[in-house]
């Protein structure tokens, strides 16, 4: 049986870590207890942009800015994020964050709660990084198929909620139940929605990868 807390430690040693200053907004977000995408997470999203090569990110669930400078630094030149926060002091934070990294041009920061953000938008992106309220994310799957586009990515973060996914529901603190039913209805819907393919990763805290199939 492999440790996975040692596993962790040990496939942290071969990262090669981000610019100096994400790692100083990192420190920051750390020391403020502002959540924060794991080193494994981020190791992931710079593969898959090089791979993918997006040239439109939208993002939902901003924080203070750390995930979408990641993706704006190491997207292709030209990509822009688009992120969504309701969060005040969220919101305050990730624009100097944007300003300080000289991205205010690359990012645009929507402030107010993604349900109806998402509905407004029009895309199509070639790339959306799921990553806010977990409980929230069956509600704002149908518009985020709507506006990703053929052939493009759905990332989605914290999918395994620290393991207790893998409980019953009854096994789980009953103030989490609701947020635990909402995403296993969630890896259902993703591994069995026809428009998707879908994988589930034990990276991070869990992370979904899915292509929008294209049309055929």
């Amino acid at each position: 049986m492999i440790d996975k807390e040692r596993l962790d430690v040990f496939l942290a040693s071969f990262d090669r870590g981000n610019t100096p200053f994400l790692d100083q907004i990192e420190q920051e977000a750390l020391e403020t207890n502002e959540p924060i995408i794991r080193t494994q997470t981020q190791g992931l999203l710079r593969f898959l942009l090089a791979l993918h090569r997006p040239m439109s990110i939208l993002e939902v669930g901003c924080a203070v800015g750390f995930s979408a400078l990641l993706m704006s630094e190491y997207a292709p030149a030209g990509c822009h994020v688009t992120t969504v926060e309701k969060v005040e002091r969220r919101i305050l934070a990730a624009r100097e964050n944007f300003r300080r990294a000289g991205r205010e041009d690359a990012v645009t920061l929507l402030a107010g709660d993604a349900a109806d953000i998402l509905k407004e938008l029009s895309g199509p992106y070639d790339m959306i990084f799921m990553d806010a309220a977990k409980g929230q994310y069956p509600a704002f799957l149908p518009e985020v198929l709507r506006l990703l586009a053929p052939g493009g990515l759905l990332v989605s973060d914290n999918v395994l909620q620290d393991g207790d996914i893998l409980e019953s529901r009854f096994a789980v603190e009953r103030r989490d139940r609701t947020i635990h039913s909402r995403m296993r209805e969630y890896l259902f819907e993703l591994t069995h929605n026809d428009a998707l393919t879908t994988t589930i990763l034990p990276v991070g805290d869990g992370v979904t990868v899915s292509v929008k199939n294209r049309r055929t």
